[in-house]
């Protein structure tokens, strides 16, 4: 059997899942470098980000993210009750599937025109040309992505993680190559990069693997009866288009409203300030939810609202700190990552600012992660969607004032307010449907928090402002020193004062450190 077919563990799983998504991002954080690296924050950089914002509408409205959360377990229940029919179920899905993406996709790529105004309205007449170029360009990726996504379904039920492990590496390593190969065309290497990745990454390499696995049968089929049941589940998360996924959408669309290099500005900013949120916050949502699901269905819902109280806890414990720091160390950190080649100090400068403005709110994206997966856990789909969707219609005119009146800046706040009032409304919600026992001490303990990471920062700023003279002229190695040097000391103040203040909080995490945890906690 070749390793990309041998079923794994739960354990297994968990590590392959997370070395992928670790890798993934740092090879992200690689290809945003080549890309500023070779085009800084100008209009090419600008048009690569908005050729995007359709693609990324198109697979959000046909719920593209969630094909886990609504196809596997309907997956699961018809091949376990008979191979043929779940084989069956399976092709009417890929069936309509496929043409519901080929259609839009087509519709999408001879109106390109049109909607590169939508995607930047504010970009001149000969951008806006060249983006619907790349827009023709990229469209077609999504076909992969969403077909790939049904072929990757099966593969996770048939406990076969290695290839879905490997497509978003082989996705970023041949945008990354495209872009160097054909630089001198300009960014169009990248998009044509996006296309091959996509295709070979995200729908060949799954559909090689999946037709490994036993009986493996695709027809094509436009009836099945449980289409009824995996459309009313889907449903919601594709009509309801939260202001969670749609964000970075906005953020490009009002950037480009926001003066040249906006877009780019924003696009590493937000690239830095979801670091913390996926290492943390998403790793929360993902291991919480199999065991509130089955908290739900054992109908335990004590012990449901005290394991999400936990991972709330959790959540904020981490990221709360985190951030603070991170404002600390905006600066040198944006020089390390992206300061070089054509991305000078004043672009620094500038996403250095605007990665300020957005960390306050990285523990409300944790927050709204770790909820969310409490109304899915309690099959409930369509909450998540109808307040995302209202706050979404609320946070439009919100951008465009701000980006009005600030520019790049406003569309940064107008970003991390949307956030924050998202992240207020599921609360609220949450409280007035199921009462206060999921947030039990959360609040106390949340200022808690604040106020010993505030301690902690002011030796730690003390450090980042006040560079020692022997580096001026390196400022990587400078950089790289503030960002170390600094990081020590609020780690070590945070954790002596959280020790004394907070320590029922900070002991899940002290005790993971082995025998040098234990004897911080005593």
């Amino acid at each position: 059997m070749a390793f990309w077919n041998r079923q794994q563990q739960m354990g297994w799983a968990a590590l392959i899942m997370g070395a992928s998504i670790l890798i993934s991002r740092f090879m992200g954080l690689i290809r945003d470098k080549t890309i500023s690296y070779l085009f800084g924050a100008g209009k090419e950089s600008d048009l690569y980000f908005a050729a995007f914002v359709i693609p990324d509408f198109i697979n959000y409205l046909l719920a593209g993210a969630y094909f886990s959360i609504t196809l596997i377990p309907l997956l699961a229940a018809y091949f376990d009750q008979d191979e043929e029919e779940g084989w069956r179920f399976f092709s009417a899905v890929f069936t309509w599937v496929a043409l519901i993406i080929i259609l839009l996709t087509t519709i999408a790529m001879v109106a390109a025109p049109q909607l590169a105004h939508i995607a930047a309205p504010g970009l001149e007449e000969q951008a806006l040309a060249r983006l619907a170029f790349f827009l023709r360009i990229i469209l077609p990726a999504q076909i992969c992505f969403l077909l790939g996504s049904c072929l990757s379904a099966i593969l996770y039920l048939k406990k076969q993680f290695t290839v879905p492990a490997l497509t978003p590496l082989i996705y970023n390593l041949l945008i990354i190559t495209g872009g160097i190969l054909l630089r001198h065309r300009g960014i169009v290497g990248f998009c044509w990069g996006v296309l091959a990745g996509a295709f070979i990454g995200n729908l060949l390499l799954p559909y090689i693997a999946a037709r490994q696995c036993e009986r493996f049968k695709i027809h094509f089929r436009l009836y099945h009866p449980g289409l009824k049941k995996f459309v009313l589940l889907a449903l919601p998360l594709m009509l309801g288009q939260s202001i969670v996924v749609l964000d970075e959408q906005l953020v490009r669309v009002f950037g480009s409203l926001a003066g040249v290099g906006a877009i780019s500005w924003l696009s590493y900013a937000r690239r830095i300030m979801l670091v913390p949120v996926g290492v943390v916050a998403q790793a929360a949502g993902v291991a919480s939810f199999p065991f509130l699901a089955e908290l739900f269905a054992k109908k335990d819902y004590a012990q449901f609202y005290k394991t999400l109280n936990t991972a709330l806890r959790g959540v904020i414990t981490l990221l709360i700190p985190l951030s603070l720091w991170m404002m600390i160390v905006a600066k040198p950190t944006i020089t390390l990552i992206f300061q070089q080649g054509h991305f000078g100090p004043a672009d620094t400068r500038q996403t250095a600012l605007l990665l300020q403005i957005l960390l306050p709110v990285v523990f409300c994206w944790g927050v709204q992660q770790v909820l969310g997966r409490g109304f899915y856990a309690r099959q409930d789909t369509l909450t998540p969607a109808i307040l995302g969707t209202l706050v979404l219609f609320v946070s439009i005119p919100l951008f465009h004032f701000m980006t009005q009146q600030f520019e790049a800046v406003g569309v940064a706040a107008a970003s991390a307010a949307s956030i924050a009032l998202y992240t207020s409304a599921l609360t609220f919600w949450w409280r007035h449907r199921f009462g206060r026992a999921t947030f039990a001490q959360l609040g106390t303990d949340s200022l808690k928090v604040i106020a010993i990471s505030l301690v902690a920062c002011a030796p730690a700023a003390l450090i980042a402002n006040f560079p020692p003279p022997v580096w001026n002229g390196h400022p990587y190695v400078q950089a790289f020193y503030l960002i170390a040097a600094s990081g020590f000391v609020f780690a070590a103040a945070f954790l002596f004062l959280a020790t004394y203040f907070i320590s029922s909080m900070i002991e899940p995490f002290i005790r993971r450190l082995g025998p040098l945890g234990c004897r911080l906690m005593k």
